[in-house]
């Protein structure tokens, strides 16, 4: 990931110059390049099929929005973008921005967030772990694919590794998962996945 050195940008600018382009955030006005490659598209798009099949098994009333912003009502310059988003379709009526943008702003209509990590791996492990419980936001799975997360939060040696973050008390309790290991997720009981079904090839 890159850092770009420009001055620092609002939300509405950011929404302006780069709304519609799927390989930036913002984040304190720091733009974010994502940098996605082949592989991680390919993931992302797996765990996000993964889910509708879930959603539909369960009768939810959700949905999986293609592209989708998440601004904080408490950060002004803060603008991310989740590789999968799971929203209550029920609480995007009273999203104030959504009728114009794909952006939400409420931690109610954010059921779940997935983030495949790629070289911003500081960003997913960290920053948006905190981020995403200040959200309220139930569970956030941390796809690490590759095995780039740091030593501190994949451990030695680094491996493939998917971390399930459930928010208990406003802290998320961490589950790892490695190759080969059924994933357990807490909004979605029935769920059927190894790491090993969403590689890429």
């Amino acid at each position: 990931m890159t850092y770009t050195p420009s001055k620092l940008l609002t939300f509405e600018e950011f929404i302006a110059q780069y709304g519609d382009n799927t390989r930036y955030e913002l984040i304190d006005g720091e733009l974010r390049d994502m940098e996605p490659t082949g592989p991680h598209e390919a993931v992302a798009g797996s765990i996000a099929g993964r889910i509708y099949v879930e959603i539909f098994r369960g009768n939810f009333n959700w949905l999986v929005p293609k592209t989708c912003l998440i601004k904080p009502l408490y950060a002004e310059a803060t603008a991310l973008r989740p590789d999968v988003v799971v929203l209550d379709k029920a609480e995007l009526s009273s999203e104030p921005l959504w009728q114009k943008e794909p952006v939400i702003c409420k931690d109610s209509t954010i059921k779940l967030v997935a983030e495949v990590v790629s070289t911003n791996w500081q960003d997913d492990y960290a920053r948006k772990v905190e981020e995403y419980a200040f959200l309220k936001i139930a569970e956030y799975w941390i796809v690490d694919f590759r095995g780039l997360g740091g030593l501190q939060f994949i451990g030695n040696p680094k491996q493939p590794t998917f971390t399930v973050c459930q928010l208990v008390d406003g802290v998320y309790q961490q589950q790892q998962y490695r190759l080969g290991e059924p994933i357990y997720s807490y909004l979605f009981p029935n769920l059927q996945l190894q790491l090993d079904d969403i590689m890429p090839t």
